[in-house]
Parts: C-alpha cells; sequence; structure tokens
C-alpha cells in the first residue's frame, strides 16, 4: 500500500545510527546465507527452528528432536531477523532505513535496540495469543518495523515523506497520513483477512508495543507529535 522512499529528517543527537544499520545488515545478511548456503528443505527447517510457531510455544505440538531449533521463548526474538524471502526483507529493511535512524536518534542507541526486540517480541506474542492453534511459523521483522513506525508517528507525524503509493505512484504527504493509512489498513486485514499469510496481529502489537514504549524512551526533553521541543 505504501512503500517509503526518504523524510529528509536531519539527526539531532547522533552522527551514525549504528543500531539501524547493523541490523539491516543482520537480517540482510542471514536471508543471503538462507538463499545460498542451504537448500530448499533446509531453509525450511531453519526458519521452523528459529520462528515463532504459536502451538509450539504454548506447548500444544512438538518440533522433531533431531531439528536445529531455539527454545520455543527464544524464537520471539530470533525470528525477528529471518525472512521468507527476498522481497519480504526489501519491504521491512525499507521501512527501518527510512524511519529508523530518526527513532534510535530520538533514544539512543541501546535504547533503540531493546525498544526494536520488545516491539518485535510484543508482536510475535500477540500473533501467537491470536492463533493458538496455528503450527505455521511466523517470522520477519515486521512487528518490530511496526514499532517503529508507531515511534517516528509520535516524533514527527507532520514531516512530509516520499515514498510510492501502491506500488508506483510517487507521492510526498505528511507521515500523519502515509503511515495512518498503512496503520489502518493493518487493522483491517487482521479483522477480515483471517486465512491470509500475512501475521496482521503481530503488526498490531508491535504498533501497540511502539506506542506506549516510545515515551518511556526517548531522550529526556524530546518532543512529541511535532511540539516544538
Amino acid at each position: 500500500m505504501f512503500v517509503p522512499l526518504h523524510d529528509g529528517v536531519p539527526m539531532r543527537f547522533i552522527r551514525v545510527a549504528y543500531v539501524t544499520y547493523a541490523l539491516i545488515a543482520i537480517c540482510v545478511l542471514l536471508r543471503l546465507m538462507l538463499m545460498h548456503w542451504t537448500s530448499e528443505a533446509s531453509e525450511i527447517a531453519v526458519l521452523a527452528g528459529f520462528g515463532t510457531i504459536p502451538a509450539v510455544l504454548f506447548g500444544e505440538a512438538q518440533l522433531p528432536p533431531e531439528l536445529l531449533k531455539a527454545p520455543p521463548w527464544l524464537t520471539l526474538v530470533t525470528g525477528i531477523l529471518l525472512h521468507a524471502s527476498f522481497a519480504h526483507l526489501v519491504g521491512n529493511m525499507l521501512f527501518l532505513w527510512v524511519f529508523g535512524d530518526n527513532v534510535e536518534d530520538a533514544m539512543g542507541h541501546l535504547r533503540f535496540l531493546v525498544f526494536f526486540m520488545l516491539c518485535g517480541t510484543a508482536g510475535a506474542l500477540l500473533h501467537a495469543l491470536m492463533n493458538p492453534e496455528s503450527e505455521q511459523p511466523l517470522i520477519g521483522a515486521s512487528g518490530a518495523i511496526s514499532g517503529v513506525i508507531a515511534s517516528y508517528l509520535m516524533l514527527y507525524p507532520r514531516v512530509r515523506v516520499w515514498g510510492l503509493a501502491f506500488k508506483w505512484i510517487p507521492i510526498h504527504i505528511p507521515a500523519m497520513y502515509a503511515l495512518g493509512a498503512w496503520i489502518l489498513f493493518q487493522l483491517v486485514s487482521a479483522l477480515f483477512d483471517q486465512q491470509g499469510a500475512v501475521g496482521w496481529w503481530a503488526h498490531l502489537g508491535g504498533l501497540g508495543a511502539g506506542a506506549v514504549l516510545t515515551p518511556l524512551l526517548v531522550r529526556r526533553g524530546q518532543p512529541l507529535f511535532g511540539r516544538p521541543a
């Protein structure tokens, strides 16, 4: 529905968004490793072993004992860094590239990393709670990215962002409209696309966590909702 390209918000507190760039690099590296260094069967096994499977998380199902896997609780974190396809990866990383650096600037490096992982974990947990019997692994940084979107919207609602609407129409509009429409799309999809392959509830869980955590983790004196400092 909306693909971000550029926002132009200058850094105020940090010179380089090390955590944002490191997260992008790790996600890209893991995707390339899965694409080039494993067979299709091995890739499926990795995604099953390290993605969040609700039925496994709640003890209703078990993975084969010989499968390399993380403890069920830890998959709430490990699944954040894995992506099922290159298109899945690119979509998430574009949002992180455009919006993550400014959120990291507002929070600081360490707090932004904690924020990112907590949003991703909250998203995976809400997805699991809404689909407790599912045996499909949830993977991807979408929940964490949703938290970044919520935070950016609280920090810079009036900033005009460049992007593509419906994948090819160039737009330059305030973030509150572009990201607000994106959030509405997630809510409608979660309510009506019950059988879809997208973890809509993970997106909503990340959004909610981002909205709650942002006032707690931003630097002291950092204005919210476009108010002057």
